[in-house]
């Protein structure tokens, strides 16, 4: 990556797939944007840019890669796929370092922090967000189990069906709410209609919800 394909790059802003930071962050911060990105579809943190995307540069990029190295091989379990690249800004004698992340096949991976329970991020628009936990149960699961799953189709399920049909989405909560159930059981079920492929998991800033899987 040259210089003028960074500068094209930060222009886009932050989203889905890039993150910006001036420099590295303290450590449990910059595993948790690491982390979500390979929680979710992978991306690209920018060290040495600013929010409002203008191209700064890092001073001394070599301590700034070593503090960084060190944050995520501490503060992050399992450990994950990353790569760095010095990209040289003309005429400052400084850098960016671009973090590339590829969404990780070990997922779920966790933020582990002294004194504090680990947690799983997931990327949802341009926020790195706390994982559900539906979301770290179907990411320990993985997508291609479908074949393996099986579920018995009663009254609840019956239900379910009806209200997505006349709703189109739902939440935990609001299955539990309808269904009658404690949330542990509508989370159960909910999870395990989307590893048959029945249904379709979103990942909310908020909360997440499920639709029906157009494969149904």
């Amino acid at each position: 990556m040259t210089a003028a394909d960074l500068v094209r790059l930060a222009a886009t802003g932050e989203g889905p797939a890039l993150e910006f930071k001036q420099r590295v962050p303290r450590p449990a911060r910059l595993a948790k944007e690491v982390v979500a990105f390979a929680n979710t579809d992978g991306g690209r943190v920018l060290v040495g840019v600013n929010d409002d995307t203008t191209v700064v540069g890092l001073r001394d990029a070599e301590e700034e890669e070593f503090a960084l190295r060190h944050a995520l091989d501490t503060f992050v379990d399992p450990p994950l796929a990353y790569t760095i690249a010095h990209v040289p800004i003309p005429a400052t004698q400084r850098d960016v370092l671009v973090i590339d992340v590829p969404p990780s096949p070990a997922r779920p991976h966790f933020v582990v922090e002294p004194d504090v329970p680990p947690q799983a991020y997931v990327r949802v628009g341009a926020s790195s967000v706390e994982a559900s936990r539906e979301a770290v149960k179907l990411m320990r699961r993985g997508p291609d189990d479908a074949r393996g799953v099986r579920f018995e189709f009663g009254d609840k399920e019956a239900l379910l069906m009806r209200y997505l049909d006349a709703y189109g989405r739902i939440t935990v909560a609001g299955f539990a709410q309808i269904a009658g159930v404690p949330v542990r059981q509508a989370r159960h079920t909910l999870v395990l209609l989307t590893r048959a492929g029945v249904l379709v998991h979103h990942i909310g800033a908020r909360e997440d919800a499920f639709t029906l899987s157009l494969a149904a």
